[in-house]
């Protein structure tokens, strides 16, 4: 069910005259669906960056209550402000596509915007930290559900 509503998402969430009306609740549904995750990914981001040495776990959770809400989408914007703030980045931000630019907010407003491969591997820390924390989080619920 999950991939069906993330499908007819991708396939018709975007706007087209044809596919208006469907399309939008499509994109709605997909929304609402991915909305726990996308909090829940966030805060892993937050909770890992207090673990990971050159990452700031108090700026991450600083930048998601300030910027999360700013991203076009109602999801993305969360994690990838606790990734913006825990490594002092500024990401997403105006850019263009195909030639046209789109003016969307920076995820770590005042961050550096210089990017470089050992932002990449500091990334990837935080990722596998906030990985293993979701897995010990599933761990722990699946006790929980066993002994219960």
């Amino acid at each position: 069910a999950y991939k069906a509503a993330n499908t007819a998402d991708s396939m018709i969430g975007h706007r087209t005259p044809r596919h208006e009306a469907f399309g939008r609740a499509a994109a709605r549904f997909d929304d609402l669906i991915n909305l726990p995750a996308s909090r829940l990914t966030a805060l892993l981001i937050v909770l890992a960056a207090f673990l990971v040495k050159d990452a700031d776990g108090g700026n991450a959770w600083r930048t998601v209550q300030r910027d999360a809400k700013k991203h076009r989408s109602p999801n993305a914007g969360w994690p990838e402000a606790a990734m913006a703030g825990a490594l002092g980045l500024a990401l997403a931000g105006p850019r263009s596509y195909d030639g046209v630019m789109v003016d969307d907010a920076f995820m770590g407003e005042g961050g550096r915007r210089d990017v470089e491969s050992v932002d990449i591997r500091r990334a990837l820390r935080l990722y596998r930290v906030a990985d293993f924390l979701l897995m010990g989080l599933f761990g722990l619920l699946s006790v929980i559900v066993i002994v219960a």
